[in-house]
């Protein structure tokens, strides 16, 4: 069956998602996972914004913090697949390498330009208390269109040493190298090799250093961040391998038994009494927790792929998918109702019953806010989501 994919330019929802008609199945996993990083993401901060007192000091907000180690890896993971199969479609169509390149990095300065507008848009509605600082953060959004960036010069480079069927191999093969290198690379970026040479607002995006003289674990710099999005990108090509699409859903469900297999290796590792680095922040930088967190990825893509294949993920309405059909929207909108002035519960002052109700608010609001954007036709549409326009790949 012949994929025929469409370039989407929303970035949150991987900036490129291939999807078609003609195999909802295959391929609504992507968007029932992004679905999953949108729900993770809204309970994280909504119980970060919102509890106060003692609450704070529970085990019920230290495993809420917990689960929002996922939704970021799980973008850029999502990614890097998607960049996968844009990039593999394209050179199914002999699109020479130097203009996938183009293509591609472009769409990633289109992502990054996105996430500067959201800092001004956020700097400009905190007008007054907010830092002038802000307006560099590193946020995720910045993280994904570097990634794609730098993505598509791995490619291009891969591309014009290798064609024809061992093209989509060495591309799988250095993408795993690269995303495992700058994994093994951050405990250093962060601390003896930190580039404290550089004006603060470029460093930043390299170790997350911000104006704070130090790296901020609440930031997304590319040590070790964009790791997860060429783990995605090694994954995407490894689907899209003969051997792959032949074996159908046993692919999937041997993704999976291999992230349990990375989960204990990496505990393996970290049970070690040898040490690769003097300083290890095992929470931020470890290479070890970056195995835990890839482990899971790939359980949650099998888990995912066989739900909505043979389980309710495609059963009516899937909340799940319609987010992910939206994911940027809801995530510049919930930003404001959460964390900004408009936040719709005091900030800090609640308790997780109260947080709780909140939060269900915010789901509610959000599915119905995307199912109204996917519904919408005719003009207003577009000039409310003029960041949405399929641009078809050739």
């Amino acid at each position: 069956m012949v994929l025929r994919p469409v370039l989407y330019t929303a970035p949150w929802r991987n900036n490129y998602c291939l999807m078609t008609a003609s195999t909802p199945s295959r391929l609504a996993y992507i968007d029932w996972m992004r679905g999953l990083a949108c729900v993770l993401m809204f309970q994280t901060h909504c119980y970060d914004s919102w509890l106060g007192g003692s609450a704070r000091k529970s085990s019920f907000f230290m495993w809420s913090q917990l689960g929002g180690t996922l939704p970021a890896p799980l973008f850029l993971f999502l990614a890097g697949i998607s960049f996968a199969l844009v990039t593999d479609k394209l050179r199914q169509k002999s699109v020479p390498a130097a203009q996938i390149a183009r293509t591609t990095i472009r769409r990633g300065a289109e992502v990054f330009g996105l996430g500067i507008l959201f800092r001004l848009q956020e700097y400009l509605i905190a007008w007054g208390w907010a830092p002038w600082s802000d307006l560099l953060r590193v946020d995720i959004l910045n993280t994904i269109g570097l990634s794609m960036m730098l993505m598509g010069v791995v490619c291009w480079m891969v591309l014009r040493l290798n064609s024809g069927a061992q093209a989509r191999f060495a591309l799988g093969m250095t993408a795993a190298a690269f995303g495992m290198s700058i994994s093994l690379l951050s405990p250093l970026m962060w601390t003896s090799w930190r580039l404290r040479w550089m004006p603060w607002p470029i460093e930043s995006y390299i170790d997350g250093v911000h104006n704070l003289g130090e790296p901020q674990s609440w930031l997304f710099p590319i040590f070790p961040w964009t790791a997860f999005a060429f783990i995605g990108l090694a994954a995407g090509f490894l689907l899209l391998s003969d051997r792959a699409r032949k074996l159908g859903a046993a692919t999937f469900v041997s993704a999976g038994v291999g992230g349990i297999g990375l989960i204990y290796l990496a505990r393996w590792l970290d049970a070690r009494p040898e040490r690769l680095y003097e300083a290890d922040d095992f929470w931020h930088t470890s290479p070890n927790f970056f195995l835990i967190r890839v482990g899971l990825l790939l359980m949650i893509m099998s888990a995912a792929y066989l739900w909505c294949r043979w389980g309710a993920g495609q059963w009516g309405f899937s909340p799940l998918i319609q987010l992910g059909k939206t994911s940027l929207l809801v995530y510049w909108v919930h930003i404001e109702f959460v964390y900004g002035r408009l936040s719709i519960l005091p900030k800090r002052a609640v308790d997780i019953r109260t947080a709780s109700f909140g939060l269900l608010a915010i789901f509610l609001s959000m599915v119905l806010l995307s199912v109204w954007r996917t519904r919408l036709k005719g003009l207003g549409a577009e000039a409310l989501a003029w960041f949405y326009r399929p641009v078809k790949a050739r």
